[in-house]
């Protein structure tokens, strides 16, 4: 006869339980139509007939778990009833009452206990019936019992019983929680309580009862529906259990199919750690048969012998793992074969019998050789930069951590030089990135040949290197980093393609000045930068003065973005004063910072900083917004000048931020003229076209500041429209004593007059300069001839001051500002 997967068959009591005399047939059928009624309660969502018998065998159990302590409740309440009730009511009823109770009670117990003994864990289809249909049965019997209560003891009953009464009516209703696993032998007990308790309250006739009595249904059939979707859910989780059980047997043939096709292995030992099964796989590995393996142990597998510290640390560690029956995942060891070392990884996990005692392990395990000397390879690898050859960063921390260590302790001095290159970006993009790494490695090669047996040279990254150098004389350093520059600087051949760079140094040393890597090459970096901004090709030292350099600035930074936020900054206007008559046309904003407990900042400090980070952007922002307010009070002839920041120009919407600013404030364009430096031209973005086209079209004029330094170029004029151009303050100081400054400003003029654009003169300081300047028909100039940079609540007394005093001929710094 063939039995489905997962059930007993019906004749039997179970594995290892004899079946009792006069057969399980005949039992069953008089206990079926119970049962059959039972059963369409508990199974309304339908259950896979194959898992159907140990489903009901996991709520059978599961609700006989928790029928003591239910019992003993039940039990309690009756004579808590009992005692509550016995001056009021009938005494016959309530020892009727508690005596049924007792019996009930008793009976469960004694049940329980007994279907515990006979079927135990089995799985079985008679001691299954019996427990539905005795369950069903004594939990029918508990409701009938309690249903009377409320019948008998509402009606009469004082104000104060009758709460007693409905109280203990709903918290027998809600007992139904306690065998809801079942939820046949759950509505068994349940609904006569509910029936008995309406009818107790609505037979009372007292309309307040009435209403008791339904309140109580509706808390019923809450009661109700909860405890069918916990029945459902206790249903669902066991069935979900008897179906992992099912599958262990195809896992079982799936883990032989992995053994038999898979690059790992299985392996098993018993509690004494002695091999159960062996694979081929596992001996083919090891060397051995798989015979032997089975005569072996665990242990006997991993000996601890002549292998190297810390492979032998690795194999103890193991040992111990499995001794005290710890769970070790992918643990690698080194085992001794007659073919060589072999590596193995390992991994195992204790399992237990069903007594729950500890029965052996059983693990994973594969070869990994070819892939440890792999590692290997490649751990080698890791320690060289692939390009050039030398040791890379991570070599460099461990190395420059001894020598700090050395240093600090021995007093051993070692010099860090940090070299970048400069210009090698150049090279790199004209000529390829082929060319630039061919132009690395022979950069690597000259250092090589530069440095002598007390240094060591790496490659940090990028054209980053670094040389530490072991000596205490500071002097060998520099003069280290002096042949460095002198041998990068001189030319190299790449295909046949000449390249010139160059190299700029900083250089720190511990213990003098850090005593750890991380800060050595921080320090030996701000040596770096310093020497860049020095002018490149060059080395520097680290000097306690950078640092103080750079907390400066992260500290300007920070107090910068308060400072705009708390009104600490404000706007200053220098008069622009026409050469011809001596009228104010204009003033030019000025950005002013006053630090309060610290004083001014002077913006040759502030802007860098605030460029570095963005932050010059939303300065300028601010800047513009605020100038062109002010400048509404301001006779309508004149203009005022913004000085935005290249940064700020280049952003693709810059002119709908002025147009906007505009519309607010009121400004009409004409008004307004920003003042760009010829930097922004040096990166011909479309934005920056877009934005001056734009500017320009609406009426803003465009200023180009500080012409004749930096990055000039008369192409500029005639390639981007401009409005006007500004000689730095450079020419125009030395104006009186070096002719040719005169020379270069009358041919800037003509240039500017040929081509319609204006020009003022920055830095007029004497009514010389002043005179020269308005003999070449220069239009404007401003400085401190005129008037410095002063409050906005001055320039009314300026407009006045400043051409009675060029008509008088007495201007002067002293007079007018």
């Amino acid at each position: 006869m063939t039995v489905e997967p997962g059930t007993v068959h019906p004749g039997s009591a179970g594995p290892g339980y004899p079946e009792p005399p006069g057969g399980a047939a005949a039992r069953t059928r008089k206990t079926a139509p119970l049962v059959n009624l039972l059963r369409r309660i508990d199974w309304a969502d339908g259950v896979p007939a194959r898992y159907r018998l140990q489903v009901r065998a996991g709520l059978l159990d599961e609700t006989l778990k928790l029928a003591t302590y239910s019992a003993i409740t039940h039990l309690i309440i009756a004579v808590a009833v009992t005692t509550f009730f016995w001056s009021s009511a009938s005494r016959v009823y309530l020892v009727s009452l508690l005596a049924v109770v007792t019996v009930v009670i008793a009976a469960t117990l004694y049940t329980t206990r007994l279907y515990e003994r006979t079927y135990g864990g089995a799985v079985s289809r008679v001691g299954v019936a019996r427990g539905y249909t005795v369950s069903g049965g004594l939990a029918f019997a508990l409701g009938i019992a309690w249903a009377t209560m409320p019948v008998v003891l509402f009606a009469p009953a004082s104000s104060d019983e009758r709460l007693l009464v409905v109280a203990i009516a709903a918290g027998l209703i809600s007992d139904a929680y306690v065998v809801g696993p079942l939820l046949s032998v759950s509505y068994l007990f349940v609904v006569p309580v509910i029936i008995g308790s309406f009818f107790g309250l609505a037979l009372c006739g007292e309309p307040v009862a009435l209403s008791i009595a339904l309140l109580l249904c509706v808390y019923a059939t809450f009661v109700g529906l909860s405890v069918r979707r916990m029945s459902r859910l206790s249903r669902q989780r066991i069935l979900d259990r008897v179906r992992v059980e099912d599958q262990s047997e195809t896992i079982g043939l799936l883990l032989n199919e992995f053994e038999e096709n898979a690059s790992d292995w299985l392996w098993e030992t018993d509690q004494d750690g002695n091999f159960q099964h062996v694979s081929t796989r596992m001996a083919d590995a090891l060397g051995c048969p798989v015979e032997r393996l089975q005569r072996s142990s665990f242990r006997d597998l991993l000996p601890v012998g002549a292998e190297p510290r810390a492979d032998a640390d690795r194999t103890i560690a193991l040992l111990d793992q499995f001794r005290l029956g710890l769970p070790f995942h992918e643990h690698l060891v080194a085992i001794g074969t007659a073919t060589g070392t072999r590596w193995l990884q390992l991994s195992g996990r204790p399992f237990v019998d069903r007594r729950g005692g500890f029965a052996g392990f059983r693990g994973v395990g594969s070869d990994v050789t070819r892939s440890r000397q792999a590692e290997a390879r490649i751990a080698y690898l890791a320690t060289r930069d692939a390009l050039t050859g030398l040791s890379n960063r991570v070599v460099f921390h461990e190395v420059a951590l001894e020598a700090c260590a050395a240093a600090t302790a021995r007093g051993a001095p070692v010099s860090l030089l940090y070299l970048d290159l400069d210009g090698f970006k150049s090279v790199n993009d004209s000529t390829g990135h082929a060319a630039g790494d061919a132009l690395l490695r022979q950069v690597a090669e000259r250092l090589l040949a530069t440095v002598r047996a007390d240094a060591q040279v790496f490659r940090l990254g990028g054209d980053e290197f670094a040389i530490l150098h072991r000596g205490t004389d500071p002097g060998e350093a520099q003069g280290l980093a002096e042949a460095v520059i002198a041998i990068l600087h001189e030319p190299y051949h790449i295909d046949g393609v000449r390249a010139e760079i160059g190299v700029s140094v900083g250089i720190a040393q511990a213990p003098r000045d850090a005593t750890d890597p991380q800060d050595l090459l921080r320090k030996a970096d701000l040596a770096l930068y310093s020497a860049k901004e020095a002018g490149k090709g060059r080395w520097q030292s680290f000097d306690p003065d950078l640092e103080h350099r750079i907390q400066r600035w992260r500290e300007l930074d920070g107090a910068m973005r308060a400072g705009l936020k708390d009104g600490e900054m404000a706007l200053h206007y220098q008069p622009l004063v026409s050469l011809q008559d001596g009228e104010v046309v204009g003033f030019e904003a000025l950005l002013r910072w006053t630090r309060p407990g610290h004083g001014p900042v002077s913006p040759a400090e502030m802007i860098p900083i605030a460029e570095s980070t963005g932050f010059v952007i939303t300065v300028g922002r601010w800047a513009l917004r605020q100038a062109c307010a002010e400048a509404l009070s301001w006779p309508r002839r004149m203009r005022v000048a913004v000085n935005i920041s290249s940064i700020h120009f280049r952003l693709p919407d810059f002119f709908r931020e002025v147009e906007t600013v505009l519309a607010e404030v009121g400004l009409a364009p004409e008004r307004l003229e920003i003042e760009i430096t010829e930097s922004i031209f040096l990166a011909k973005t479309p934005h920056v076209m877009d934005n001056l086209r734009a500017l320009r079209a609406i009426g803003v004029r465009i200023a180009l500041d500080d012409f004749g330094t930096g990055y000039s170029s008369l192409s500029y004029l005639t390639q981007f429209p401009v409005d006007k151009i500004k000689i730095d303050r450079a020419f125009v100081r030395e104006l009186s004593s070096r002719p040719e400054c005169l020379s270069v400003i009358k041919a800037i003029m003509v240039i500017a007059q040929d081509l319609g654009i204006d020009v003022t003169a920055e830095g007029v300081e004497t009514e010389q300069q002043a005179e020269l300047l308005r003999l070449r028909r220069c239009n404007s100039a401003q400085g401190f001839l005129y008037s410095p940079a002063c409050p906005a609540d001055e320039i009314d007394g300026l407009i006045t001051r400043i051409p009675e005093a060029v008509g008088q001929g007495q201007v002067s710094v002293r007079r007018v500002a």
